[in-house]
């Protein structure tokens, strides 16, 4: 199967790039499924069910997120409502709405997604690594799950790859998201599964990871506020990874995505 999973979507400029875009290359590619973190989708911070709409709406299967997951108020009764919206499943169990993982049934293939929150640097959760490990164990790929996808939401590199290590073999993709700036270590690990320690981010690189550039400047140089982030309004790129895998769900080619913009272009070939 073939699939393609692209990174945070910050604000309008990240959720144009993926309406644009996204259409074409389910055509051009012939994807069976496409994955998005949506975490900034809404104003940069959070969801709303306007946005996720729009995102479903131009092909979109599944929506991840992460530690912005509920920033927007909005946002806790769509993660709530709607089964293709997933946060990190490292939530203590029963005490938020949601869910972290989820077997979809997509265009006849079932596809295991996982979504996960780090914790080196970032908020103290439950453990990532065994939170992982019970989420494969419910949809072994290869038995139950055609395809097992994992969103890697973590500030630590390190962390990120440990992660793709414990699951090599298991998933048929490890990418990370949350840093906003696309990795240049995009392979298939030894045991077959795909990785990239970070997709990217979907939105306007002529900013401070998303956002407009002058607020995060300023915080930097004075340690002071003088107003809140908004999202940078410039052409967004589209940024992902597209992963084919074989009869056993392991990785057999992955590529970069990136498209429109400020960065330097990259797009699969089509292949028959």
């Amino acid at each position: 199967m073939r699939f393609a999973f692209f990174g945070d979507v910050v604000g309008r400029s990240g959720r144009l790039a993926v309406t644009r875009h996204v259409p074409r290359l389910r055509e051009d590619l012939s994807l069976d499924a496409v994955i998005v973190n949506a975490e900034n989708a809404a104003g940069g911070f959070g969801l709303t069910r306007a946005t996720a709409a729009e995102l479903f709406d131009c092909g979109v299967d599944v929506l991840t997120l992460g530690n912005h997951s509920f920033d927007n108020p909005q946002g806790i009764t769509v993660i709530d409502d709607d089964q293709r919206i997933l946060r990190p499943c490292n939530y203590p169990a029963g005490q938020v709405p949601g869910r972290g993982a989820g077997l979809y049934d997509i265009g006849g293939y079932q596809i295991l997604v996982i979504n996960v929150l780090g914790r080196v640097f970032m908020d103290a959760l439950d453990d990532p690594f065994v939170a992982v490990e019970r989420e494969l164990a419910n949809a072994p790929l290869g038995d139950v799950a055609d395809a097992v996808i994992v969103d890697m939401h973590a500030e630590a590199t390190s962390e990120k790859n440990a992660m793709g290590v414990i699951c090599d073999g298991r998933a048929s993709l490890v990418v990370g998201t949350h840093q906003h700036i696309p990795t240049a270590d995009t392979r298939i690990l030894p045991g077959g599964t795909a990785y990239q320690t970070d997709a990217g981010m979907c939105g306007d690189y002529d900013s401070v990871i998303g956002m407009d550039k002058e607020e995060p400047v300023h915080r930097f140089k004075t340690r002071m506020r003088q107003g809140r982030f908004s999202p940078a309004s410039g052409e967004g790129t589209l940024c992902g990874i597209y992963v084919e895998t074989n009869s056993k769900g392991l990785a057999v080619r992955v590529e970069p995505i990136r498209i429109g913009g400020q960065l330097a272009q990259s797009r699969p070939k089509a292949q028959p």
